[in-house]
């Protein structure tokens, strides 16, 4: 995959130390430890209520979930991306390229759907659904491969939900897995686009 160039910083209401938070917990380095701080710095940036994300990232895009790219980190390289979801909106099986992820709800909520990954034939995979999770605002989770298989999902019908992404590296494609009979899945690669921030 080619590299992408660096982002300029979103500016927003407290946006200071929303990026001064998740630079200090990438700088530590170490997977685990990154992802247990960035948890920690996004439950406690959404319970803060001097940081307001742009307004654009609260206006849902018809047809799909929309993905907001705020930042990409030109000293650790993370990339943080706002996603909307509309009622009813998800996504299908996927991973993270690779990835580890910290997620956060920063409205709403959203079900997470994690799967293990049984076998694989090159092509096709195989699934079980591990555990189903609503996650309501406020809280945070973290995906480190290999376990970075999940589904997302808006699950009212009258709400708009709001997510914030921190990814070890822009995310610039994935593998979304489409179901093909019992606990078999077919691998397809997906590049992934973003919505405009403003």
């Amino acid at each position: 995959m080619p590299a992408s160039p660096d982002l300029p910083a979103t500016d927003f209401p407290g946006s200071d130390r929303f990026y001064a938070l998740l630079d200090a917990a990438v700088a530590l380095g170490e997977p685990e430890a990154t992802t247990d701080a960035l948890r920690a710095a996004l439950e406690s940036l959404i319970r803060d209520p001097s940081v307001h994300l742009p307004d654009a990232v609260h206006t849902p895009v018809a047809g799909h979930y929309a993905r907001r790219e705020l930042y990409r980190s030109p000293v650790h390289g993370y990339s943080v991306v706002a996603m909307t979801w509309g009622p009813g909106q998800d996504t299908p099986l996927h991973d993270h390229d690779g990835r580890w992820c910290v997620e956060g709800v920063w409205q709403g909520e959203l079900d997470i759907i994690r799967y293990e990954l049984l076998e694989t034939d090159g092509a096709r995979a195989r699934f079980r659904a591990a555990e189903t999770l609503r996650a309501g605002a406020g809280s945070a989770g973290s995906l480190i491969p290999p376990h970075e298989h999940h589904v997302l999902r808006n699950p009212h019908d009258d709400a708009v939900a709001v997510s914030v992404h921190v990814y070890q590296a822009p995310l610039m494609q994935c593998a979304r897995f489409r179901h093909d009979g019992d606990d078999w899945y077919v691998r397809e690669q997906s590049c992934l686009t973003t919505d405009a921030t403003d």
